[in-house]
């Protein structure tokens, strides 16, 4: 059997889905009506390292939202620089605005994890480490031609694994009121 990580999932298995949006709070605050998932974390300017898109250096500059119903975290994810080539723009140019744009996967084989795909044929499509949680790293494997969307390895640790449990326990008895919340 699977450990089962604090926030509900178990470990390897899909943690999280992904949405590109054009406005971070409207589109947290659509989805709390329409959905009833909150209240979200507000997560501006999001903190990473040696990001790479493609192999090649970036310097994208992002913003994630983060909430869960039950079990299941959901990301809205908006980019302030457009004009450095990105992962998120590629989807938006053939998907548009709000469109589905990853599973996120939780793994301790990080580099195992990445070579198997690797091996199947699947390039990296975008890499960092995350600074608030000890330079833990992600990497975004490019299966859209396969399954409609990317896959992103999140390395799991305490400090990840702690993050996922706030945002997870902000959900839980919430009155619906705060919807957006900032750390």
């Amino acid at each position: 059997m699977s450990k089962i990580l604090s926030f509900g999932q178990p470990l390897g298995s899909i943690m999280q889905t992904a949405y590109v949006v054009d406005d971070l709070e409207l589109a947290a605050r659509k989805w709390t009506e329409t959905l009833d998932i909150g209240p979200w974390l507000l997560l501006e300017h999001f903190e990473a390292d040696n990001m790479t898109y493609y192999g090649e250096p970036t310097d994208i500059d992002l913003s994630v939202a983060l909430a869960y119903t039950g079990s299941m975290c959901y990301e809205l994810v908006f980019v302030h620089n457009n004009d450095v080539p990105n992962v998120y723009a590629d989807v938006v140019k053939d998907k548009g605005y709000g469109c589905f744009h990853h599973w996120a996967i939780s793994t301790e084989t990080f580099d195992e994890d990445v070579e198997r795909y690797k091996a199947q044929g699947y390039e990296i499509a975008f890499y960092g480490e995350v600074r608030p949680v000890g330079g833990k790293r992600f990497a975004y494997i490019d299966t859209r031609k396969d399954n409609g969307g990317m896959i992103e390895l999140i390395e799991i640790s305490p400090e990840v694994e702690g993050l996922f449990s706030m945002v997870k326990g902000l959900s839980e008895n919430w009155d619906g009121k705060d919807i957006i919340r900032r750390p």
